[in-house]
């Protein structure tokens, strides 16, 4: 049977998950007075290190065929912040509709409507975005806290840069926030204990 990606992982069994928020930036030093010229490129992007409980054969299987059916970097996948799936905002309970705010957006903001009318703290910084759905799935985190004003509009400082210039009145995604990932090698390995318990850890990067 065909493989429909992106696949979703098993939803236990995660020992810790570290992100990393990666930029492009190019740095250089004079050798002689230290001064420095650093260049903010235009790529970022999310990459994680992700590590398993040990578990026995019966539980782990899952985690071997469902890292198996990637064929490594080829195949993607959904993941976001295990502990952030529920905002530290008011958008937490009373979430509204959030949507896009106009269309052609781009760079670091994203104005969206639909919110409750003036939510103090709709958003907190450090809480998750996703746009797009599926295989257009992007993960974006808030780097400041947002209020709505009276018409129940907002605007979100996030990171990374807005991947694509979203549409007008496009679903913004604030509850269990996901983007889409791939393997960062090509092998899949896993180590076995003469307990009987296995082991695995694996890398991913955004898939761009």
């Amino acid at each position: 049977m065909a493989i429909t990606y992106p696949i979703n992982p098993p939803t236990t069994g995660i020992s810790g998950v570290t992100l990393i928020a990666r930029d492009a930036t190019a740095a250089t030093a004079s050798p002689f007075t230290f001064a420095q010229q650093v260049q903010r490129n235009q790529g970022s992007r999310w990459e994680a290190d992700i590590s398993l409980v040990p578990m026995e054969r019966a539980d782990a299987e899952s985690w071997i065929t469902f890292l198996m059916k990637l064929y490594g970097s080829y195949g993607t996948f959904l993941i976001g912040d295990p502990n952030a799936s529920t905002p530290r905002g008011s958008a937490s309970s009373a979430p509204g509709t959030p949507l896009v705010n106009g269309a052609s957006q781009t760079g670091d903001t994203l104005n969206i409507d639909g919110l409750p009318a003036s939510a103090t703290g709709y958003l907190k910084a450090g809480d998750y975005i996703q746009l797009g759905s599926a295989a257009t799935s992007q993960l974006y985190k808030v780097l400041d806290d947002a209020d709505s004003n009276a018409s129940g509009e907002a605007s979100l400082t996030i990171w990374p840069d807005l991947r694509s210039s979203p549409a007008d009145n496009a679903t913004v995604v604030v509850s269990n926030a996901r983007g889409l990932f791939r393997l960062a090698t090509s092998g899949t390995d896993w180590s076995i204990s003469n307990a009987g318990f296995y082991s695995m850890s694996f890398g991913a990067v955004e898939a761009l």
